[in-house]
């Protein structure tokens, strides 16, 4: 028997340009967690295409690198569809998704926003160290999301 999925994790970036693809390291490790009730997808950028995942969960936690200010901390964002955002194009952003997962299939999954503080954007696969000790946080708190629902 299959079991449900009910919550989605959608770690995207560019892996080719260093620190950026840290939201797909994000995914991948999550997925080699193998975690029941939790599908990850490592994807270069957000395309209209995963409304129709989003609506099919409980949960969704997007995952992105963000470029390091003052505070290189990891951010947890809770998210709600943006009904201002102009629907359109092959790029959307994480409320834009939820918005286009509510029109179409009348979904709408608590979200969350994972940053990860980035400071090399260069080409390259390697994260820098700052990124790298980020990623770790990002996946203990985006664990306790998938297990407890709270940060």
């Amino acid at each position: 028997m299959e079991s449900r999925i009910s919550s989605l994790v959608i770690g995207y970036g560019n892996t080719l340009r260093s620190d950026d693809g840290a939201g797909q390291v994000v995914a991948e490790t999550i997925a080699d967690w193998q975690l029941q009730g939790v599908r990850s997808l490592a994807v270069h950028q957000l395309t209209p295409e995963l409304a129709a995942d989003i609506a099919t969960v409980q949960q969704v936690i997007f995952v992105d690198a963000i470029a390091a200010e003052a505070d290189s901390t990891v951010q947890v964002q809770r998210l709600a569809a943006d009904a201002s955002s102009q629907l359109g194009g092959h790029y959307q952003s994480p409320r834009s998704l939820l918005r286009l997962a509510h029109q179409l299939y009348d979904a709408a999954p608590i979200a969350y926003q994972i940053l990860i503080p980035a400071v090399n954007f260069d080409f390259g696969e390697a994260l820098s160290p700052l990124t790298e000790a980020a990623t770790a946080t990002a996946l203990e708190k985006i664990r306790l999301l998938l297990t407890a629902r709270t940060v």
